[in-house]
C-alpha cells in the first residue's frame, strides 16, 4: 500500500513540474515576441508616414469636395472638403454631413474615404442603400469628378 501511494505522489509531482516548465516556456515566448516587435519600426495611423529625402512617401491624397446638389435638409451649393480623414453621411448628429431631417437616410448611411489611389464611397449597411449616379452600390466604389452620391434624398456631387 505504501508503494502505490508513493508512486501516485511521484506522478503528481512530475505533472506539476512539467506544468510549471510549460508555463515558464509560454511566458518566455510571449516576452521574447513582444521584445522583438518593439525593435521593429512601426507605422502610425495618427502621424504622417516617414519622410524619405524630405518628401512624404507615396503620392499625395487627391483633394476634393462634396457639393450639395439636392437635399431636403442642406442648402444647395453647400460644400464639404475632403481631407485625409473619412467623411461620414447620415441622420445621426455625430456624422460629418448630418442630414437629420432626411427620412430616407439611415443614422450612419455612407462613408466617403480619401485614399492614395482616389476617393471611395462605402455604404454602411443603410436600409435604402447608397447610390452613385443613380445606381445602388453593394461594395466600395471609386469616385471620379462629377459623380453624384445619393444618401436618402440628399444628393452630393464629387468635385476635384
Amino acid at each position: 500500500m505504501i508503494v502505490a501511494s508513493t508512486t501516485y505522489e511521484a506522478v503528481l509531482l512530475a505533472l506539476k513540474v512539467a506544468f510549471l516548465i510549460l508555463l515558464y516556456l509560454f511566458v518566455w515566448r510571449i516576452v521574447r515576441t513582444a521584445a522583438f516587435d518593439m525593435r521593429l519600426p512601426q507605422e502610425s495611423f495618427i502621424l504622417q508616414p516617414a519622410l524619405v529625402g524630405g518628401a512624404v512617401a507615396g503620392p499625395p491624397i487627391p483633394a476634393g469636395r462634396l457639393v450639395v446638389v439636392h437635399s431636403p435638409v442642406l442648402e444647395e451649393g453647400e460644400e464639404y472638403e475632403l481631407e485625409a480623414l473619412p467623411l461620414t453621411i447620415g441622420r445621426a448628429g455625430q456624422n460629418d454631413v448630418s442630414i437629420d431631417g432626411d427620412e430616407f437616410a439611415s443614422a450612419r448611411h455612407s462613408r466617403i474615404e480619401p485614399r492614395r489611389d482616389g476617393v471611395w464611397v462605402h455604404d454602411l449597411g443603410s436600409t435604402n442603400g447608397t447610390h452613385v449616379n443613380g445606381v445602388r452600390i453593394d461594395r466600395p466604389r471609386k469616385l471620379v469628378a462629377g459623380d453624384v452620391v445619393r444618401a436618402g434624398e440628399t444628393e452630393l456631387r464629387f468635385e476635384q
